[in-house]
């Protein structure tokens, strides 16, 4: 059990978006591109890896990001623009039972925000093609902020802008980390596996889903 049943009533529930909400994989199209997996793995990890990404959600514009790598690996720059051309080939569809979650939340008058790591120009396209991101309250962008889940000053910044009182606050996130830094922050927080589990969980804090 991730939830702790003798807290306060919740009236915030705060969503993570990729792996949550929508199904991420940077793979997808490196499927196509780079059959050798052991080369597809090495470029994933080491050239166009997660830390690199992050850059990017924290607000770095992709030409600047391509940039710094071809210039390090510039025998890698067809590979390395692909990442930007073709990224909404890693999210391909929602997983749909996390949205009825949230849609059957916000339906009964929950409280519901977004906080994620995600790049401004790649959320705006999420949103056009996912338009029940829209149906949040409001959403922390960390591109937007400057600041990445888990450090601390993200939690703050999206307590105060969307007026949250942390005992009261659940967040969902796929990462432990995250799920670590929520809980510093003073907020609850549950660790997202799968929707059955999620719905157990929200039961465990008297919210049915």
């Amino acid at each position: 059990m991730n939830g702790d049943t003798n807290s306060p009533s919740i009236r915030h529930i705060v969503f993570d978006v990729g792996r949550v909400l929508i199904h991420w994989d940077a793979e997808i199209p490196y499927r196509d591109l780079i059959a050798d997996e052991t080369r597809r793995r090495w470029f994933l990890s080491e050239v166009c890896s997660p830390q690199w990404n992050a850059a990017q959600d924290r607000g770095r514009s992709w030409a600047a990001g391509e940039a710094e790598l071809i210039a390090r690996f510039p025998a890698e720059e067809t590979l390395i623009r692909a990442f930007r051309k073709r990224w909404l080939e890693m999210i391909p569809h929602a997983l749909d039972e996390s949205v009825a979650i949230l849609e059957g939340l916000v339906t009964e008058g929950r409280d519901v925000t977004l906080l994620t790591n995600f790049n401004d120009e790649t959320f705006a396209e999420a949103r056009a093609r996912y338009p029940f991101l829209d149906l949040a309250r409001g959403a922390t962008i960390s591109a937007l902020v400057g600041l990445l889940k888990p450090e601390p000053a993200i939690f703050d910044h999206h307590e105060r802008t969307f007026g949250l009182d942390a005992g009261a606050t659940l967040f969902i996130d796929d990462s432990p980390a995250n799920v670590d830094g929520a809980r510093a922050a003073g907020w609850h927080a549950v660790q997202f596996h799968d929707p059955a589990r999620l719905r157990a969980d929200l039961a465990d804090f008297g919210i049915a889903a």
